[in-house]
């Protein structure tokens, strides 16, 4: 493998990682920014809608972190592209999955405890794997 390849490879798994980071970090903000969503009560179905959409386009808690999350698809679209789809997908939503864990964890979210870093670990390895094989 060229210079040029493993550049490529090695811009392709910094931006998979970062697609990882976006999806996985926002998650849990999203969750805290949608809060009181349920509360909202209006007549009619349309009205229901219109009103939870207005909630949440107007909530700077929901919509900075709904940015950045779509932001990482945008990037996650882009680095498909190049990148092996085989290897791509199981690789963000793998990590995305252990950023929004830890992400919650921080945030004082109950995660799951030991199971839940078990699985953490098992992602890992597996993702491991799924790279040594490419």
């Amino acid at each position: 493998m060229g210079a040029g390849a493993a550049s490529a490879c090695e811009g392709e798994a910094a931006a998979l990682a970062l697609v990882a980071v976006l999806w996985g970090s926002t998650g849990p903000f999203l969750r805290r920014g949608a809060a009181g969503l349920e509360e909202l009560r209006c007549q009619g179905r349309l009205r229901q809608l219109l009103a939870e959409i207005r909630f949440l386009s107007l909530n700077y808690k929901y919509m900075v972190p709904f940015l950045l999350n779509q932001g990482g698809s945008l990037l996650f679209y882009l680095t498909l592209a190049s990148a092996d789809l085989s290897l791509a997908v199981p690789l963000c939503n793998s990590l995305a999955l252990i950023v929004t864990l830890v992400t919650g964890s921080i945030l004082g979210e109950d995660i799951g405890g030991k199971r839940a870093v078990a699985g953490m670990l098992l992602t890992v390895l597996g993702v491991t794997l799924c790279v040594v094989a490419s």
